[in-house]
């Protein structure tokens, strides 16, 4: 099996992996984010791809070729995709600093090129996307997790907003009522994309704020980049442990 990483903020690179190879990836929807590295990791292979494309001139997120992303990483082999994800925390559990594996998801984004199928197959798609995650992944990150003695919450609902403003107080609320734990502007269209293709796809969340309205301080964007310095080794401990477990399942 081939793994796949995507980076998400504040994780522009994977500290740790040893490059091999770059890879620039054409598709059929354009060009990915930038040229997916191919390096060796805690012992196995892995491609790293940063879905914003690093930080020389980063994309926001309604703009991501999420598409052209998932289709580059099928082409490299990819059997399997990890997704990090910076998100804001809405139920109480979910405090900034702590790492959670979601479960489930709520799609809000409009706008975004959310699908593979033009129609010109001549066959009408119809992809079960029941449990958004997949579950056997899912269950490797949490036991991956367990045995590193990484802090995480294991089960979660993430609500993927459009961004790239953060959400006002009221939307907030209404999103907490729908049942979110968790609010991030990436988790969608690329988790449905991963389903279209057959390839298995979970999510690392790394919390990093109080969503509007929910915590008592103001939304900081520093405490925002400190709180992603320091689940940056978490994420790579939880990373690393996963990867070794591999030989293992």
């Amino acid at each position: 099996m081939s793994l796949g990483l995507i980076g998400g903020t504040g994780l522009n690179a994977l500290p740790g992996l040893e490059v091999v190879a770059s890879h620039a990836v054409d598709t059929p929807f354009g060009q990915p984010s930038m040229a997916i590295e191919e390096g060796v990791y805690a012992g196995h292979k892995l491609f790293f791809l940063h879905r914003h494309g690093g930080r020389a001139q980063p994309i926001p997120p309604h703009l991501v070729n999420y598409r052209a992303n998932v289709w580059a990483l099928r082409e490299l082999g990819v059997t399997r995709i990890l997704a990090a994800n910076a998100v804001g925390a809405i139920s109480a559990g979910m405090a900034p600093g702590k790492l959670v594996v979601p479960h489930q998801l709520i799609d809000y984004t409009w706008g975004r090129e959310h699908s593979f199928d033009d129609g010109s197959s001549g066959e009408l798609l119809h992809v079960d996307f029941t449990q958004p995650y997949d579950g056997v992944l899912r269950s490797e990150i949490i036991s991956a997790a367990e045995s590193a003695g990484v802090p995480h919450s294991d089960t979660a609902v993430l609500g993927v907003v459009q961004g790239p403003r953060l959400e006002t107080a009221a939307e907030v609320q209404r999103f907490a009522a729908d049942g979110c734990d968790l609010l991030g502007m990436t988790g969608m269209p690329e988790a449905a994309l991963a389903r279209e293709l057959g390839i298995p796809y979970a999510a690392i969340c790394m919390v990093v704020n109080a969503a509007a309205g929910v915590g008592a301080e103001p939304i900081s964007m520093e405490a925002i980049r400190n709180t992603l310095l320091e689940e940056t080794a978490l994420f790579g401990a939880l990373v690393g442990a996963f990867v070794r477990r591999q030989s293992e399942v």
